[in-house]
């Protein structure tokens, strides 16, 4: 009786230590994938809003936003810098 109780103990304690385990690797760093928006222009300052969605730094999707557009004047220039221009 004493060895199948010490028995069944082990072996909740097994599962649960490889659940745990499991867990931990599957888990991610919730600041890996994040979701915004952002206009993008084109070279005849034609500019619409796109949701893009990144994993890390690499645009995974990118959603024109429907209505959300503008058409600058052709001697308008983008104010944005270069970072300010990444996707992600």
């Amino acid at each position: 009786m004493k060895k199948t109780l010490i028995l069944i103990i082990s072996l909740i304690v097994i599962s649960l230590a490889t659940i745990l385990l499991i867990k931990a690797t599957n888990s991610t760093n919730d600041l890996d994938y994040y979701s915004h928006t952002k206009a993008i222009c084109n070279e005849t300052n034609h500019c619409q809003d796109y949701q893009i969605s990144c994993d890390e730094k690499r645009a995974i999707m990118i959603t024109p936003i429907t209505g959300a557009f503008i058409q600058f004047n052709m001697s308008w220039e983008d104010p944005r810098n270069e970072i300010e221009r990444e996707l992600c």
